[in-house]
């Protein structure tokens, strides 16, 4: 029986998300549109959420722990816009660290899946 590898095992895991989750923040961090909802975090906190989080959506050995999508985002008021373009970032991030495209698409439908829960809250 073959044993199918997740994609956090195909990116070269912990290291290799560690890496998007940098690039990823380096593009968000520069955008106007997307600094004011980032303003009183404690940026630290949110990489290491946010590792866990690519981490545990893409088959890797970790458990997301963090706040549920609706309740961490409760009272930000994110836009349709700005959910798209941290998509777009993330994309981006994961073909600049040589993610195929078609993990690229697992993991943005996995990310696609929680706007409901992000945009509006």
């Amino acid at each position: 029986m073959t044993q199918t590898q997740t994609i956090y095992a195909r990116i070269g895991g912990r290291e290799a998300v560690e890496s998007v989750v940098a690039d990823f923040y380096e593009r968000v961090f520069s955008d106007s549109l997307l600094k004011p909802y980032f303003e009183d975090i404690d940026r630290d906190v949110l990489y290491a959420h946010q590792v866990q989080f690519i981490s545990a959506v893409a088959g890797g050995p970790v458990s997301y722990d963090g706040a549920d999508m609706q309740a961490a985002h409760e009272g930000m008021g994110i836009t349709g816009e700005a959910f798209g373009r941290v998509a777009t970032y993330l994309a981006e991030a994961l073909r600049g660290n040589d993610v195929s495209e078609h993990d690229i698409d697992a993991i943005l439908d996995e990310v696609g899946a929680l706007e409901p829960d992000v945009v509006g809250q």
